[in-house]
C-alpha cells in the first residue's frame, strides 16, 4: 500500500491535529498498477468538508419542469427500465469483483440509438427530495448518480435521503395493485432474508474451513491410510487418545511408519522433523502465490479495513467475490502450515465478502452503500459466531470493535445473522466434539476472594504484553512497507515458515496445533489424565484437623512443562510479531489467546502450590477444608488469554462474552470482567490504540474514530479552505456554459462545488458534488441533442426569457438543496461530532449568511 498526498492546500494539517490531514490512502491494485485519483474528473479535494450557515438560502420560482430538458434520455417507459437495469446490473458487478476491468469501467455507457428528449407526464404526486429531483421511480436517474468512485468516502446522508424517498415510493405504490403490495412485502422483509443467507453461507464456508484446516495440519504429522481424507482425532475416534499419545492409535500412520519404521528412535524423529517442514512451506508457498497472484487483498486479518468500510469509505474488489474464495482457500493453507495466526480474525473478513455478494441480489442494499453497512455490520457479527461458536460475542464484537453506524435494527438482523451461522456450523461439528464452542471447559470449581490479585495481576501483564506486541509489530510493519522486504511478499512467507518450523517442530508444545494447545492449557488435570505432562501431580492426603485433605504435589513433568510453556511462550510472541502483516491471511486472535493461556497456565500452577504449601494462611481460612481441589490454574489460563487479547484489541464487553462463550464457563465472568478491565486501562496508559486501529493509522485509512476526543480550541474559519481571503470556486445557478463548468473542472480538484446565485449576489442554493457533474454533462453530450459547449447550466426550474442560443441543460436533478452548512465560529469540536455522528463528507461554512465569505473543510474519513 502506498500514500500520495493529493493537491490543494494542506496547510490545516498541521498543529498536531490528528483528524485533518491532507492526504488520502491509494493501494495498489492486483496488476501492480497504482490508483492515482489525480485525474481532473474524479478527483476529490483533500480537505472535501463545504461549510455554511442555515443561513439565506434563495430559492427561485419553479413553472413546470416539463419546459425544460432533461439530461436523462427516455424513449419509452419500457426502454428507461431496461438501460436502468442494464447499468444497474453493471455498477453491481463491478462492487462485487475486483477485476481490472471492472475498476476501470466507463459509467457513461451509450446506449445503440441516442433517443430524442420527450416529454413525459407524471401519474401522480411526484416526490421531491432534498436533491432538487422530482422522483417518479426509483431507477429513474442518471446512470451512475449515488455510486462512488473507489477510494473515495460515501456520504451517508446523501445515500439515507434517497433510501427514504425510496421507502416513500413504494409505500405510495402498494395501494396501486396486488403485485405492488407484494413488491412492497419483499423490500420489507428482504434485509431479514439477505442476513439468513449471510447466515447460512457464513457457518459452510466456516465448517469447511475448520474441517480443512484441521486435515491438512494433521497431514504433517501422518495419515489414516483407511481412509486419507480423516485427521487424527476422526482416524482415531474409537481409542480417544491423547495428543500426547499417538502410540495408543494403530489406525493413524506416522510418516516414519509409512516408510516401514517405527514410531521412536533417531530415524523416525529426523524424518518426522523434514515432513513436518516440507508440508509447512508448501502450504505457505500456496498460500502466498494464490494470494500475490489472484486477490492481493485475500492478506491479513482484514479487521481494519473492514472497519473504514464500515466507516464508510469504499474499497473496491476487497469485499469480492474472488477475495472471498482465495482468502478461505489461503486461510486453510496459511493456518496448516503452522504459521504464528490464526483463523478466527479473518473469517470476519469472509463473513463480510458473503454479505457484500448476498446484498447485490437485494437492490435495496446493493445500490445504496450506506444500507448495504448494515448487512456487513450483520455479516461480521455472524463471523466472529462461527469462528468461535460465540453467537452473543459476534454481535457485541460487531458493536464494539467493528461497525461504525449501528441501529437498533442492525442489532436485530446482527443477533439472527449470528444465530443462523451458528446453527449451521453447530450441525456440521468442526469442533469433533459434542459441544458448539472451541474450548470447552468441563469444571465449575469456584473461586474465592483472594484470587482477584492474581486476576488483575494478569490483567496488568496482558496490557503489558498487548502494548509491547503492539510496538513492535508496528516497527516490523513500517520497515517491511518501507523497505525493499515488501517487494518479496513470498519469500518473506517461506522463510517466516521456514524458521517457525525448525524452532517449534523441538518443542511438544509449540509443535501441535495452537487450538489443542489452548484447549489442553484450559483443561483440568484429572485421575486418569497420566499422559499430558502438565498433570505429573503426586497426590497425598493430609489431615486438617478433623478432616482429610487431598494434597498435590508437582512431579518433574510440570517443572519440565513450565521450561517448555516459558520458552514456547517467548517464542510464540517473536513469531507473531514477525507474521501478522504478511501476505497470507492470519488472524490475531488465536495467537493472543495462547500468550495468555501459557502465562495463566503457569501463574495458576504457582497460586496452586501456594495455597496447597500455606493451608493455614488466613486468605484460605475455611476454603480448603472441603476436600476438593481449590485452585484450578485452568481458570487462570483463561482469564491469562482474556487479558492478552485485551491488551492487543482493546475490547472490553465483546472479550468477555466471547471468553465465557468460548469456555462455558458462565461462573468466571467476574474474573474475565477484572481482567480485561485491568488490561485496557493499562494498556491505554501505555498506548491509546489497539492493533487494528494502530494499522488503521499505518495504511492511512481515512477513519474518524467515534472514541478519541478532539481536544483543540480552534474554530472552523481557522481550518476552512480555501482562507477567507482566498478565492472559492463557485458555480451560478443560471449564468455559466457547459464549457464554463468544464474548465473549472479541469483547473480545481475539489470534492464539490457551492451552487450560487450569481457572482454578485453569493446566497447558497445548494451543493453539486464534482463526480455528478461529469457524469450528467457527458451522459447530456451523449444522448441529447443539441447540448454544445455554450448551452446554459441550469440549477434552477425557471424558464429563460429569451433563449437564442443552443437549448439549456438542466441539472437541478443533481443539486443537493439542503446542504450541512455551519457558521465560521462554530467551534471544531461540534464539527468533529457532525462528522461523526452525522457521517458527512463535507459541510459548507458561511459568514452572517453570505456566501460571499464561503469555504470548505475536511477529514481524514473523506
Amino acid at each position: 500500500m502506498e500514500k500520495f498526498p493529493l493537491k490543494g492546500n494542506r496547510e490545516i494539517a498541521a498543529e498536531g491535529n490528528s483528524y485533518i490531514t491532507a492526504y488520502q490512502s491509494v493501494l495498489k491494485k492486483s496488476n501492480g498498477h497504482t490508483v492515482n485519483n489525480s485525474d481532473s474528473q474524479y478527483q476529490e479535494h483533500p480537505l472535501a468538508i463545504s461549510s455554511g450557515s442555515t443561513a439565506v438560502t434563495t430559492s427561485l420560482t419553479t413553472p413546470d419542469d416539463d419546459e425544460m430538458i432533461d439530461i436523462t434520455p427516455r424513449s419509452s417507459s419500457s426502454e428507461i427500465h431496461q438501460h436502468s437495469a442494464h447499468f444497474s446490473s453493471y455498477s453491481r458487478g463491478s462492487t462485487a469483483d475486483n477485476s481490472d476491468m471492472e475498476r476501470g469501467r466507463d459509467f457513461h455507457r451509450q446506449p445503440q440509438q441516442p433517443q430524442q428528449p420527450q416529454q413525459r407526464t407524471h401519474p401522480h404526486v411526484p416526490t421531491h427530495s432534498a436533491f432538487g429531483d422530482i422522483l417518479d421511480e426509483p431507477h429513474d436517474d442518471i446512470p451512475g448518480i449515488g455510486q462512488y468512485d473507489d477510494f473515495h468516502t460515501i456520504d451517508w446522508q446523501r445515500d439515507i435521503a434517497r433510501d427514504r424517498m425510496r421507502h416513500r415510493y413504494i409505500v405510495k405504490k402498494r395501494q396501486d395493485s396486488l403485485w405492488d403490495l407484494v413488491k412492497g412485502a419483499h423490500d420489507a422483509w428482504s434485509g431479514w432474508l439477505c442476513v439468513l443467507l449471510v447466515g447460512i453461507a457464513a457457518g459452510c464456508v466456516a465448517g469447511m474451513v475448520d474441517i480443512g484446516a484441521s486435515w491438512m495440519s494433521d497431514l504433517k504429522h501422518g495419515i489414516c491410510p483407511q481412509a486419507f481424507w480423516f485427521n487424527r482425532e476422526q482416524c482415531c475416534w474409537p481409542t480417544k487418545q491423547s495428543v500426547f499419545d499417538e502410540g495408543n492409535c494403530s489406525t493413524w500412520k506416522t510418516w516414519p511408519q509409512i516408510f516401514g519404521l517405527n514410531r521412536e528412535g533417531t530415524g523416525a524423529y529426523i524424518i518426522s522433523y523434514i515432513w513436518f517442514i516440507l508440508w509447512a512451506l508448501l502450504f505457505a508457498a500456496l498460500s502466498a502465490s494464490l494470494v500475490r497472484m489472484f486477490a492481493p487483498y485475500a492478506c491479513g486479518s482484514g479487521i481494519p479495513e473492514i472497519k473504514t468500510i464500515l466507516s464508510g469509505f469504499i474499497i473496491r474488489g476487497y469485499l469480492g467475490k474472488w477475495t472471498l474464495l482465495i482468502k478461505s482457500v489461503g486461510l486453510m493453507l496459511s493456518v496448516s502450515a503452522g504459521l504464528t495466526l490464526g483463523k478466527e480474525g479473518p473469517m470476519v473478513h469472509i463473513a463480510s465478502c458473503i454479505g457484500n455478494i448476498f446484498s447485490h441480489l437485494f437492490p435495496k442494499y446493493g445500490r445504496n452503500e450506506a444500507k448495504k453497512r448494515e448487512i456487513l455490520s450483520a455479516a461480521a457479527a455472524a463471523g466472529v459466531s462461527v469462528a468461535f461458536g460465540a453467537p452473543i460475542g459476534g454481535v457485541l464484537f460487531s458493536l464494539e470493535e467493528v461497525s461504525y453506524y449501528f441501529p437498533l435494527k442492525t442489532l436485530w438482523r446482527s443477533f439472527f445473522c449470528a444465530l443462523i451461522a451458528a446453527f449451521v456450523l453447530r450441525s456440521l461439528t468442526p469442533f469433533g466434539n459434542e459441544h458448539s464452542v472451541l474450548f470447552f471447559v468441563e469444571y465449575n470449581q469456584p473461586w474465592i476472594f483472594f484470587e482477584l490479585i492474581p486476576f488483575v495481576f494478569l490483567g496488568i501483564m496482558g496490557g503489558i504484553i498487548g502494548t509491547l506486541f503492539i510496538k513492535a509489530n508496528l516497527w516490523w510493519c513500517r520497515f517491511r512497507k518501507f523497505s525493499k522486504l515488501g517487494q518479496y511478499p513470498v519469500m518473506e512467507v517461506l522463510v517466516v515458515t521456514l524458521v517457525t518450523g525448525v524452532i517449534c517442530y523441538p518443542n511438544p508444545f509449540t509443535r501441535m496445533n495452537m487450538n489443542e494447545l489452548i484447549y489442553l492449557l484450559f483443561s483440568r488435570c484429572s485421575r486418569a489424565d497420566v499422559s499430558n505432562p502438565l498433570c505429573d501431580y503426586t497426590r497425598m492426603n493430609i489431615t486438617y484437623g478433623a478432616t482429610s485433605i487431598e494434597v498435590t504435589q508437582p512431579g518433574p513433568g510440570v517443572y519440565r512443562s513450565i521450561g517448555l510453556l516459558l520458552l514456547a511462550f517467548f517464542l510464540k510472541l517473536a513469531l507473531t510479531v514477525f507474521t501478522f502483516g504478511m501476505k497470507v491471511p492470519a488472524g490475531l486472535f488465536i495467537p493472543s489467546l495462547l500468550l495468555g493461556a501459557i502465562m495463566g497456565r503457569i501463574v495458576g500452577i504457582a497460586v496452586e502450590q501456594f495455597a496447597y504449601s500455606y493451608p493455614n494462611v488466613w486468605i484460605f481460612t475455611g476454603e480448603c477444608v472441603t476436600g476438593n481441589n481449590l485452585i484450578t490454574p485452568g481458570l487462570y489460563a483463561m482469564v491469562g488469554a482474556a487479558a492478552v487479547l485485551g491488551g492487543v484489541t482493546r475490547m472490553t464487553v465483546s472479550l468477555v462474552v466471547i471468553m465465557f462463550e468460548l469456555t462455558g464457563g458462565v461462573g468466571y465472568i467476574v474474573p474475565l470482567m477484572a481482567a480485561a478491565m485491568a488490561s485496557k486501562w493499562v494498556g491505554d496508559a501505555l498506548g491509546r490504540q489497539g492493533i487494528y486501529d494502530a494499522h488503521i493509522t499505518l495504511n492511512g485509512y481515512p477513519f474518524l474514530d467515534s472514541k478519541e476526543e478532539f481536544a483543540h480550541t480552534t474554530l472552523a474559519a481557522d481550518v476552512m479552505q480555501p482562507k477567507r481571503n482566498e478565492t472559492l470556486n463557485v458555480i451560478t445557478q443560471d449564468s455559466m456554459t457547459v464549457d464554463d463548468i468544464e474548465m473549472l473542472l479541469k483547473e480545481t480538484e475539489h470534492n464539490g462545488y457551492p451552487v450560487v446565485v450569481s457572482r454578485e449576489n453569493q446566497y447558497l442554493v445548494g451543493f453539486v458534488l464534482r463526480r455528478d457533474l461529469n457524469l450528467a454533462i457527458g451522459n447530456a453530450k451523449r444522448f441529447i441533442d443539441g447540448i454544445n459547449g455554450q448551452s446554459v447550466v441550469l440549477f434552477t426550474s425557471v424558464t429563460p426569457s429569451q433563449n437564442l442560443g443552443p437549448p439549456p441543460l438542466k441539472l437541478k436533478k443533481i443539486l443537493d438543496m439542503a446542504p450541512i452548512t455551519v457558521t465560521d465560529q462554530t467551534p471544531m469540536e461540534t464539527v468533529v461530532d457532525m462528522f461523526r455522528k452525522l457521517g458527512l463528507r463535507q459541510t459548507l461554512v458561511t459568514h452572517n449568511g453570505y456566501t460571499c465569505i464561503f469555504s470548505m473543510l475536511g477529514f481524514a474519513r473523506i
